[in-house]
């Protein structure tokens, strides 16, 4: 396989990679991505988490994961005015708050089944962080990062529009209820999705009164009350 990203939609079925050798398992994800590694140790380093080994700060994905972050947003800002030239500024940047997020990197992980392949410090592996959004979301981002690195921004690109093509022409982007407004919001500033919380229901079955709150990272931003938890 050479190297080249294909600027065509993902496969809608992936390998099952369950029980094959480490070896064969990467050699069928970039098959799935469309890219094949000149430098194979730059695929590995993306797939390592910091709590593999903090020492050493070019053994990790941290700083992939960065750069990934970058050449994403590129990337999408890229296809979204190609794709939509009459568009304001506001309303790409709507659009590519909906597609670059956590939430939809970490979906994006799960397709190509990036969990299993992660190198995790045993903390992380005990409280189940193959399967923890942000690990996966940073895991997306510091491929993306590690392509980049090793194929350069078109190569990048291609990846990025092979599997984000499909959302950006199959939904309206940046026109959604509140609710999902908000989370592009808390994914602009703070780069974490809004948790939400019922604190209490108080009142009998047909005359409820809940309350609720929202909390990012941990820091609650605010509560309210209503006959309904929406």
């Amino acid at each position: 396989m050479q190297n080249s990203s294909r600027a065509t939609a993902p496969p809608q079925v992936f390998h099952n990679r369950t029980g094959l050798k480490i070896e064969t398992q990467l050699e069928l994800l970039q098959e799935e991505l469309g890219y094949q590694f000149k430098n194979p140790a730059l695929l590995s380093r993306s797939l390592t988490h910091v709590s593999y080994d903090r020492q050493k700060s070019e053994s990790h994905n941290e700083v992939l994961e960065f750069l990934g972050d970058a050449v994403l947003d590129l990337a999408i800002s890229d296809l979204l005015i190609r794709g939509n030239p009459d568009k304001s500024e506001g309303s790409l940047s709507k659009m590519r708050a909906a597609l670059v997020n956590s939430a939809v990197l970490a979906e994006k992980a799960e397709q190509l089944s990036i969990g299993q392949l992660l190198r995790l410090g045993k903390g992380e592996e005990r409280s189940g962080g193959r399967k923890k959004k942000s690990i996966l979301a940073g895991a997306f981002e510091a491929l993306l990062g590690a392509i980049y690195e090793d194929g350069g921004y078109q190569a990048a690109r291609g990846v990025v529009e092979r599997y984000f093509v499909g959302d950006m022409t199959g939904k309206k982007l940046g026109q959604h209820d509140y609710k999902t407004r908000l989370q592009e919001i808390s994914q602009m500033l703070f780069r974490l999705p809004p948790a939400y919380r019922v604190v209490s229901e108080t009142g009998p079955d047909h005359e409820k009164l809940f309350v609720t709150e929202i909390n990012v990272g941990g820091k609650v931003l605010g509560k309210g009350e209503g006959k309904s938890k929406k």
